[in-house]
């Protein structure tokens, strides 16, 4: 009698055991606990815990801060939403810049929409990315009375938020250290004055976006303080903030009016919380035809401030560097790691560096 032939099954056991795991989280529409995996698979909690970390680190099941895991959907890539600040501004337009390159180089999709510089437009916005359903967002949102419904549309989807240069309620941080910032700001202005008035300085502003909440606003308080430390004999009434929303215009109206109040000639320090409201300072001192009454430091070395730092003759002496071109690749692998379950600092600083007519001449010497 012929030798019935036993079919052999040639299987991997934990493989099967993995399958079965990623099976679960593909039906589950709802991110779920390792515990809950155990329960339902009945697979041992150990092995669990080793299959669901080796699935988070080769990029197959994203972890969120409060432990619960959910498939990444396969073969689609990681899939990052971007909001920019405005497109009308060019340093938002340069971060928007440096995170598209690094997320095509890391293989991430991303999904770019405008805020507008708008609340209303930044909830939408929100919204919108919860409806593609990413996998995590990287919010450059600039208002901050818009933060708290921002990020609270996040926490309810479950996805991860990282808010760049203002921060946002259960949100990782990254970007400057606003008051460091406004120190070296403050520093340049009160060395210029003693280089080349001799100390003698009649008013500082410090010309704000109040839109942005104090955290942004630490960097006029910085300038006033760094400005304070060198040059002591400056009365406390004589430093004056002016709102100009970060913007060019509304800068420049806000100098322009400040000048027919407080009356002709004197010297005038201005810190700007950003290169765009720094160039509407400029235009109001040109257009009073009192530049050389002027030295403005503003923040995020735009290509236009560098223009006119490259001059020697502007009165836009100098700027701080939150160098733009670290943001991408930086922002981009905080995503990832954040995804993978990694821990993160809940504060994550860019390096900033002043930049001056000096400082320019000696890199193109270089």
């Amino acid at each position: 009698m012929p030798k019935v032939k036993i079919k052999r099954l040639y299987l991997i056991p934990i493989l099967s055991k993995a399958l079965d795991v990623i099976e679960l989280l593909e039906e589950n529409q709802a991110p779920v606990s390792l515990e809950d995996v155990f329960q339902k698979t009945r697979i041992s909690k150990t092995s669990v815990y080793r299959i669901l970390k080796t699935l988070v680190h080769r990029g197959y099941v994203a972890q969120a801060q409060n432990g619960l895991y959910r498939l990444v959907s396969r073969p689609r890539r990681l899939r990052f939403g971007l909001s920019v600040q405005s497109a009308e501004l060019p340093f938002s337009v340069a971060v928007a810049a440096s995170v598209t390159a690094a997320a095509a180089a890391a293989g991430v999709e991303l999904l770019v929409l405008d805020n507008r510089y708008d609340s209303a437009v930044a909830i939408r916005n929100a919204e919108e990315f919860v409806a593609k359903r990413v996998d995590l967002v990287l919010g450059f949102q600039a208002e901050e009375a818009a933060a708290p419904r921002v990020a609270h549309i996040f926490k309810q989807a479950d996805i991860p938020l990282v808010a760049v240069d203002v921060p946002h309620p259960n949100a990782t941080y990254f970007g400057v250290d606003n008051f460091e910032c406004g120190l070296e700001a403050g520093s340049l202005l009160a060395q210029h004055a003693q280089r080349r008035w001799k100390g003698t300085v009649n008013w500082v502003l410090g010309v704000g976006m109040a839109e942005a909440g104090s955290f942004v606003q630490g960097r006029i308080l910085g300038a006033f303080d760094g400005i304070r430390e060198r040059s002591r004999e400056i009365p406390a009434d004589r430093f004056v903030r002016l709102e100009g929303s970060g913007m060019r215009l509304p800068s420049q109206l806000a100098v322009t009016e400040f000048l027919s109040k407080s009356g002709t000639g004197g010297n005038i320090l201005v810190a700007a919380a950003n290169d765009t409201s720094a160039l509407g300072v400029l235009d109001a001192a040109r257009q009073a035809g009192r530049e050389s009454d002027f030295a403005i430091v503003g923040q995020d070395c735009i290509p236009e401030a560098l223009e006119e730092m490259r001059s020697g003759k502007s009165a836009l002496i100098g700027s701080i560097s939150h160098e733009v071109e670290t943001y991408g690749p930086r922002l981009i692998q905080l995503g990832i790691s954040l995804l993978r379950g990694y821990t993160v600092p809940p504060y994550n600083y860019v390096r900033h560096r002043a930049v001056t007519a000096e400082t320019l001449g000696a890199e193109a010497e270089s």
